[in-house]
């Protein structure tokens, strides 16, 4: 909750927020100061920056394959925000699923685990410090943690998706539990600029 109203609040400071056009149901970020970029490697082992996207709507969520909720929850909306869209509409989204679990979620892990949502998801990983240096980028936390009686450990984190226009420009903000309907109405405003 605290990563959101720090959000919320970043957005109010930097004079970014809901504009009369177009229409959001997401919380409009446009302009703000962070998510700039990323330098990671898709789970296929090919180099990936966020201008390798543009052309496309681009969603990145950040999360790790042992979750539990958060994770599987996040991927199976914008699966379904996907087949709102339509093949040809979903054809001009990238989401990205950035790992913040570097030491389990290997490219073999990424590759079985991010297309089970849909074929055309990629998974994005690096080392620990690239994913600490990506994750501060966009203004992302995350903590390892072990639990009482657990087998693992658990990783608590940001559970928000960030959504880039098709000219690389970040826009939105979705917070956990964003329902699909309102994620593939806000992709279909994105794309119409």
């Amino acid at each position: 909750m605290r990563a959101l109203f720090a959000i919320v609040l970043s957005a109010l400071l930097f004079g970014c927020g809901p504009s009369s056009s177009p229409q959001f149901k997401g919380t409009d970020i446009t302009g703000a100061p962070f998510g700039r970029g990323f330098s990671l490697q898709d789970h296929n082992g090919r180099p990936r920056k966020l201008e390798d996207f543009k052309g496309k709507a681009v969603a990145i969520f950040f999360g790790y394959t042992h979750c539990p909720d958060v994770c599987p929850t996040t991927l199976t909306d914008l699966k379904s925000a996907f087949k709102l869209l339509g093949p040809e509409m979903a054809g001009r989204v990238q989401v990205l699923f950035v790992t913040v679990d570097p030491e389990r979620d290997t490219p073999e892990v990424l590759a079985k685990y991010v297309p089970y949502f849909d074929p055309t998801f990629l998974g994005l990983y690096g080392t620990a410090e690239q994913v600490a240096e990506t994750a501060r980028e966009f203004k992302v936390h995350y903590s390892k943690h072990t639990e009482s009686g657990a087998s693992g450990y658990l990783v608590d984190h940001t559970a928000a998706t960030y959504v880039f226009d098709p000219q690389g420009r970040i826009r939105l903000f979705w917070p956990y539990g964003f329902p699909a309907s309102d994620m593939a109405h806000d992709l279909k405003q994105a794309l119409a600029e």
